[in-house]
């Protein structure tokens, strides 16, 4: 199967959808042999000095969760961290609001792994007007500036942008509901922050425009097909760490 992520793309899922879908056997068969890839790519990285930040971001049920816990569900769990980014706290408002990211970074030889990121301020933050239009627009370069810096230490930064069709997450909000195990996985705000949709897709694609660089580039990868998006992620981050690396 041909990959379908790209770097930088305005969100028309509809021509891809028949390309995305895996029969059960295929996909065991790949999260298998992608994760093995990764767990090497995990050892490798330990003897050298250079950290891997991983970047979800996506509405709100587009599988962030379940694609991340295929990554790391059989990685070695001392070199890795999954941070999951909620509101601030009130002494985080308290300080610029990268503070919160550089203290969470991942030493040298380490992996982490966001869940929602710096990108609040460009996404959620715009929409909701909890930052000003000055400071999320300024917010760009800060942003850029950011990861150059530790691109340039030797930070391999890889964003994944989950992207899934607004009749998609009406489907998943409403099982969320109806299932007493996942129903702490819906809220009011959940229900609310559909009402901006269009909203939310314009200021990701000014996001990717503004954000997507030579040395931290974004890909977005449909997430109608859940098994789909867990190991085209995966294939992306082997891909990439392998490349890095020199492994074969």
């Amino acid at each position: 199967m041909k990959p379908i992520a790209t770097e930088f793309t305005k969100f028309s899922l509809d021509a891809l959808d028949q390309e995305c879908s895996l029969e059960k056997d295929e996909y065991k068969n790949r999260l298998k042999d992608a994760q093995l890839r990764l767990l090497k790519a995990q050892l490798a990285l330990r003897d050298i000095n250079r950290a891997v930040i991983i970047v979800f971001e996506g509405p709100d049920a587009a599988g962030k969760g379940g694609a991340i816990r295929r990554i790391s569900e059989k990685l070695d769990p001392r070199t890795c961290r999954v941070y999951s980014i909620v509101k601030p706290t009130p002494e985080e408002y308290a300080h610029h609001y990268m503070r919160r990211f550089w203290l969470r970074l991942p030493s040298y030889g380490q992996i982490g792994i966001f869940d929602r990121s710096w990108y609040g301020r460009v996404l959620v933050e715009r929409v909701e007007s909890f930052a000003t239009t000055t400071e999320w627009k300024r917010a760009y370069d800060e942003i850029n500036t950011f990861e150059k810096l530790l691109t340039d230490d030797g930070s391999i930064i890889i964003k994944i942008f989950l992207q899934i069709t607004k009749d998609e997450q009406l489907r998943r909000f409403k099982k969320r509901q109806e299932d007493p195990y996942k129903h702490w996985k819906i809220s009011d705000e959940d229900w609310r922050n559909r009402e901006k949709w269009q909203q939310h897709i314009e200021s990701a694609e000014d996001m990717f425009r503004r954000t997507s660089t030579p040395y931290a580039p974004w890909s977005v990868i449909p997430g109608n097909y859940k098994w789909f998006a867990r190991v085209e992620t995966l294939r992306i981050l082997c891909e990439r760490l392998e490349k890095e690396f020199n492994l074969q």
